[in-house]
């Protein structure tokens, strides 16, 4: 007996259609990329087949390893290159595949072993307070962070980071909004000033200081600390010390009454709301015995005179122009979409980059036959270990602003192309073309002024006349 709803299809009309319905969603991806569509058993559409300009189809080549700005260009990378690898079939995280384009399709020229030198602060801890936030980027989660520890750290309109201080000494970055920054010296001197983005302070070790978010958004900064084991747990805080100090001491101390220290923090008050202060003049101190500080902790980085490149601009800060820095020094650099930080190394310190904007591919040369790629993205931290050779491209198509730093009193590198220019041209022509003088004398013509551009933009009529070949 076959049923029927006399008001519409029948029971097995139904099942069948159920049955196709289920077929045909089964047949379209989840999402327009080629992994969803191999997921699938599917074809690749006409934009993904091998004939695209996708550089992550089974067809495609590049002799060259040239950049793929997967962010900026909505991509889906893959494991393809040059007619070798496969498609993913497992677990795949899309966004991260993005942002780290190069370690999915690697260039063929890294090889080897290398640690990791990249992490984002997206994926450090935040400690909530009131008014406030912080999170680090130290040796425990960015294990090649060895020599520099960071702290982000973000104060409302009057919130304080209570008077503390550290083993270690801090240097600071402004990354938006204006703070006040007070202090005392080693001879007793008090300190106090406002800033704004862009602006520096350093605090030698174990000088006391306090900051507080002004105006209407309050700040945000980037504090460094010169020990990769710098943990801001770890900080020397008044209310934490008094805490734990017996109040007939405090009020020896004080010289004042015991019932005074009676209601006082039981506990670190770390971040909190304060009192939206006046301005300096109304603040600062004037008692009988207070007297100024003789020393400058503040530096305004973003104001001094850039130095133009072809394709940038740079400003140097260390302990030549900011005296009291004397175990940080850092560079302030803006390379243009196209443009090359070109290839250099560093032979006093590691260096530890931040990207404040922008996309970024790294190379690090290890020596040894190794070297390995990284990708970055505003509020990603990078390592690049000393007198290793390295490069920062810029893959996307908006200036990259970036920080340098580095745990020494002065800014030092060495510029691949300097270093062509200021050797003998047989010795150069002989260790790089000695097979090839036609091409040599191309390249010794092109490195003999021995130029520094730190931030170089490339010929692009050249670059875009280069070969490039798709199966």
């Amino acid at each position: 007996m076959q049923l029927r709803n006399h008001d519409g299809p029948s029971a097995s009309q139904l099942l069948v259609a159920g049955l196709a319905l289920t077929n045909s969603a089964f047949a379209i991806p989840v999402e327009d990329s080629p992994r969803q569509y191999l997921l699938a058993g599917l074809d690749l559409p006409k934009k993904y087949s091998e004939k695209s300009k996708s550089p992550y189809t089974p067809g495609f080549r590049d002799p060259y390893d040239r950049a793929v700005d997967a962010v900026g260009e909505e991509l889906d990378p893959l494991p393809y290159r040059n007619g070798l690898g496969a498609s993913v079939l497992g677990p795949w995280n899309r966004e991260r595949s993005r942002q780290s384009p190069d370690l999915v399709r690697p260039p063929s020229t890294d090889h080897g072993n290398l640690q990791n030198m990249r992490w984002s602060f997206a994926d450090s801890h935040i400690r909530i307070e009131e008014g406030g936030w912080t999170r680090q980027t130290t040796v425990r989660e960015l294990g090649t962070s060895v020599e520099l520890a960071a702290v982000n750290m973000r104060l409302d309109k009057g919130v304080i980071r209570e008077l503390h201080w550290h083993k270690e000494a801090e240097w600071a970055f402004v990354l938006d909004g204006q703070v006040r920054v007070t202090a005392i010296d080693y001879e007793g001197g008090n300190f106090i000033d406002d800033l704004k983005r862009g602006d520096l302070w350093y605090f030698p070790s174990g000088v006391p200081h306090s900051l507080q978010g002004l105006g209407e958004n309050g700040t945000e900064f980037l504090l460094i600390f010169d020990d990769g084991n710098f943990s801001e747990e770890s900080t020397f805080i008044l209310s934490d010390w008094l805490a734990h100090t017996p109040k007939s001491v405090i009020a020896k101390n004080f010289n004042l009454a015991p019932e005074v220290f009676a209601h006082l923090p039981e506990k670190e008050k770390y971040i909190f709301q304060g009192s939206q202060p006046g301005s300096i003049d109304e603040e600062k101190p004037t008692g009988k015995n207070v007297k100024k500080s003789k020393q400058n902790f503040v530096h305004r980085m973003l104001d001094q005179e850039p130095h133009l490149t072809s394709g940038g601009e740079v400003r140097i800060t260390d302990s030549k122009n900011f005296p009291i820095s004397k175990t940080v020094a850092a560079a302030h650099v803006i390379i243009q979409p196209g443009a090359l930080r070109e290839m250099h190394w560093h032979p006093n310190a590691d260096e530890w980059n931040f990207f404040l904007k922008g996309r970024a591919r790294v190379t690090i040369f290890a020596s040894e036959g190794t070297a390995r790629t990284f990708d970055y993205v505003p509020g990603d931290v990078g390592i690049v270990p000393r007198n290793m050779g390295h490069f920062v491209e810029n893959i996307g198509d908006e200036p990259i602003e970036m920080l340098e730093v580095f745990r020494a009193d002065e800014f030092r590198d060495f510029s691949l192309f300097q270093w062509m220019g200021e050797t003998p041209k047989k010795m150069v022509v002989d260790h790089l073309f000695q097979d090839d003088p036609e091409n040599g004398e191309i390249f010794w013509n092109k490195v003999k002024n021995a130029e520094k551009d730190e931030v170089t933009l490339p010929d692009t009529d050249k670059e875009a006349g280069s070969e490039q070949r798709e199966l």
